[in-house]
């Protein structure tokens, strides 16, 4: 049963990776899509895309969810054009080097801080009023399997994502009594822009990561956003972990040669 045509859906992080294929498979559901992220092009690009295809309605911002004024004027608008979504999905992340904590680069962990942990908060506080009010919504934030076991030379991220895991149960605690959902999507190896981005550009060491396995898509993490999301509105899916095969513990892959 589709749950989610009709439904509006806004998507941290669109412009690649996670956040592009949550809004190709919402908007093959018949949702209607608030797109946001800091390249504008390029979810412009993808909004029109979608809209002529699925014929759904779509809406894009240049949002950078740092800015914690900018995404408090953007949810406001929103708010007041009646478009408060009836799904927020919090996919704006990212990791930055590979580093001893002794060793650890400060402006990488003043990013993955700012956009993991400060970001998800200030999108998800200036959303969340706006569902109680009408006592409906689903929170989806894009989490990992690093929010879980941390790994070598992981230290900040883990524990960014650890923080991204707590907020994800605390939240549902302090909506208890309304109607609004929490949910988090926790993927392990997935083959996106994340490691190009932690490795400032680096293609080849980027590309390192998932040579001689099968890892992960965004599509494979988007389709699980999506059983999340479409669950009946009595059902709540605190946590969804998953793996590709080759993947059974962070630390665990299976590599094939050639």
């Amino acid at each position: 049963m589709n749950r989610l045509a009709g439904k509006r859906v806004l998507i941290t992080g669109a412009s690649a990776g996670i956040g592009e294929a949550c809004a190709r498979h919402f908007a093959a559901q018949g949702a209607h899509l608030l797109l946001s992220a800091r390249r504008l092009e390029r979810i412009e690009a993808l909004a029109s895309e979608l809209a002529d295809a699925h014929g759904v309605e779509t809406h894009t911002a240049a949002v950078d969810v740092t800015d914690r004024d900018s995404v408090a004027t953007y949810v406001d608008g929103l708010a007041a054009d009646g478009l408060t979504p009836d799904v927020l999905v919090n996919n704006a992340g990212k990791a930055k080097g590979l580093d001893t904590l002794q060793e650890g680069d400060l402006d990488h962990w003043d990013e993955m801080i700012d956009t993991n942990v400060k970001g998800l908060l200030y999108v998800t506080r200036a959303v969340l009023p706006h569902m109680i009010e009408r006592d409906s919504g689903h929170v989806i934030n894009i989490g990992s399997i690093a929010g879980r076991w941390v790994y070598p030379k992981g230290a900040v991220y883990n524990a960014t994502k650890f923080a991204v895991r707590a907020l994800s149960e605390a939240m549902n605690i302090d909506l208890l009594g309304t109607q609004i959902r929490v949910s988090s999507v926790d993927p392990g190896l997935a083959e996106t822009e994340f490691s190009e981005v932690r490795f400032d550009g680096d293609t080849d060491r980027a590309a390192s990561v998932y040579s001689d396995t099968v890892p992960l898509t965004a599509d494979d993490v988007a389709d699980a956003v999506i059983y999340v999301a479409n669950a009946p509105p009595h059902v709540d899916i605190f946590n969804l972990v998953m793996m590709p095969t080759v993947q059974r513990y962070p630390g665990y892959i299976e590599r094939k040669d050639g």
